[in-house]
C-alpha cells in the first residue's frame, strides 16, 4: 500500500480549515490503496519521510517565510533523507539531489495575510534540493479561507493521493 505523508503546522483556524480540506481530499471515495499519515511538523521524522511515497506540506506564512515548525522539519530531516546542496551551500534544483526520496510527488499549501512569495520560494528551494516533484499547483491562500479555497485544498489532497493510488 502506498503511503502519503502529510506534514503541517496548523496553529490557526484558517490553517486548520485548509488541513481538514486537504485530508478530506486524500480520503475521497474514488481513491484506494493509500495510507495517509498525518504529522505535525514538529513531530515528523526522517523515518516518516523515508517511509512515504509522496508528501503534502502545509504552513502559515508570517514575516515572508514558512513557519518555524515546517523549517524545523526540513532542518531535522534534510540530510537524513538524501537532500543535497549545490557547491555554494544553497538548496536548489541545481544541487543534483539523488537521495532516497528523489522524484517523489509533493503538494504544498500556504496561508498568510499579506505576501506568500518568500514562503513559496523557501519551500520550493528545499524540496528542489530533495529532488521531489511538484505534482499540483501550490495552493496560496491570502486572508480569509473561503469555500473556494477549501475546494482547492480538497483537490490538492485528492490529486496527490490519486497519484499514489495508481
Amino acid at each position: 500500500m502506498a503511503r502519503l505523508l502529510v506534514v503541517h503546522h496548523s496553529p490557526t483556524r484558517s490553517t486548520q480549515a485548509l488541513l481538514d480540506a486537504v485530508l478530506s481530499g486524500t480520503q475521497d471515495d474514488a481513491i484506494e490503496g493509500v495510507e495517509v499519515v498525518v504529522r505535525p511538523a514538529l513531530e515528523a521524522t526522517a523515518d516518516d519521510v523515508l517511509g512515504a511515497d509522496g508528501y503534502l506540506l502545509g504552513s502559515p506564512v508570517n514575516f515572508g517565510y514558512m513557519s518555524g515548525a515546517l523549517k524545523h522539519f526540513f532542518d531535522t530531516t534534510f540530510l537524513a533523507v538524501g537532500g543535497a546542496l549545490d557547491p555554494s551551500g544553497s538548496a536548489g534544483e541545481s544541487s543534483g539531489a539523488v537521495g532516497a526520496t528523489h522524484g517523489r510527488p509533493y503538494g504544498l499549501w500556504l496561508h498568510g495575510r499579506y505576501d506568500l512569495t518568500g514562503g513559496v520560494r523557501a519551500v520550493q528551494s528545499i524540496v528542489g534540493a530533495l529532488g521531489w516533484k511538484q505534482s499540483f499547483d501550490v495552493l496560496e491562500v491570502l486572508g480569509e479561507v473561503t469555500p473556494r479555497h477549501e475546494e482547492a485544498a480538497y483537490d490538492l489532497g485528492a490529486t496527490i493521493a490519486a497519484l499514489l493510488s495508481g
